[in-house]
């Protein structure tokens, strides 16, 4: 009996809830001006009018999150930094003009020569020697692509070729990081000297921030560098003349060849002789030539003895 009373006691109080909120719907739309058989169907729709606004806001939400994780990726990308360097080989049939145009190229495109250095390389025609050229470019890193390819253009056949990319974002940002760190403390170094009231303790406290200053200053230097090195992309070009090709087989070949080796075989045994000549001269001049010079003294000396000595054995007989 009393659980059939508990019951009923609960079945007139879901009754009356969902009496009271049909009220209020009715009494929200009549404040809105709305007629009774538009109050029902607001009444009746109002929990599929609530699924379809979490679903919307729902989409809403993972849209705006996409964007955000978007964003952030692009912001990340723009904001890295990438240290660029390449290292080519270009064949050309007049190094020094096209050194010439590796600096207007550098110049053009807001970069500068680093170094440019020309070296005589030995061939086969003595009388002809051939010129390497090694020139170093400094351009900025967003022009890296376009001098790229009008130093490819300058010479007829690329050798080699070599791009290298490093990401120091990671150092960098972990730089930033340290350093404002150790300004912090710096400024918390400086708070504690004012408070300093005995001179040892002023004195420890600034060799303290004397090694935070030493460290900040560090860091920033190293955050410059890379800086530098990332806002500025490394190009080294050697520029060398076509290679000739030659004929290493046939009889005259073999022949011009044999010339060629037997005249520096002897090239080479007239300069030895005459480095031995050189060599020697020093010698012959301070050690010989006053031995010559003393065993002819002393053959001298010897002959007038004899000589003295033979007419005194004449008269004593």
């Amino acid at each position: 009996m009393k659980f059939t009373a508990l019951l009923v006691l609960l079945g007139g109080l879901a009754l009356f809830s969902a009496c009271d909120s049909e009220r209020q719907t009715a009494r929200l739309a009549r404040q809105e001006g709305a007629p009774p058989e538009q109050t029902e169907k607001m009444a009746a729709s109002k929990p599929a009018t609530t699924e379809v606004a979490l679903k919307q806001n729902m989409e809403t939400d993972a849209v705006s999150l996409n964007q955000a994780d978007s964003a952030n990726t692009a912001a990340q990308a723009f904001d890295r930094k990438i240290i660029r360097n390449a290292n080519l080989t270009v064949e050309v049939t007049s190094p020094g003009e096209a050194q010439h145009k590796l600096v207007a190229i550098a110049e053009s495109h807001q970069g500068f020569v680093v170094t440019s250095e020309a070296t005589q390389r030995a061939v086969e025609d003595k009388a002809k020697p051939e010129m390497t050229v090694n020139v170093i470019l400094r351009v900025p890193a967003s022009q890296f692509d376009g001098v790229m390819q009008q130093v490819r253009a300058v010479g007829a056949r690329i050798i080699q070729e070599k791009v290298t990319g490093q990401d120091v974002t990671e150092e960098f940002m972990d730089l930033e990081a340290r350093i404002k760190n150790q300004k912090a403390l710096e400024l918390q170094f400086l708070e504690i000297m004012k408070r300093a009231g005995k001179v040892e303790d002023a004195l420890n406290v600034q060799r303290e921030l004397a090694e935070v200053r030493t460290e900040i200053e560090k860091l920033e230097g190293r955050r410059r560098f890379l800086e530098n090195q990332s806002s500025l992309s490394t190009i080294n070009v050697t520029l060398q003349p076509p290679t000739q090709i030659v004929n290493a087989t046939g009889f005259w070949y073999s022949v011009r060849t044999a010339f060629s080796d037997g005249v520096d075989v002897a090239t080479e045994i007239i300069l030895f002789v005459i480095r031995a000549v050189i060599a020697l001269a020093p010698v012959l001049v301070l050690i010989v030539l006053p031995l010559a010079l003393l065993v002819k003294l002393g053959l001298r000396v010897v002959r007038r003895r004899r000589a003295t000595l033979q007419p005194a054995d004449g008269i004593s007989e």
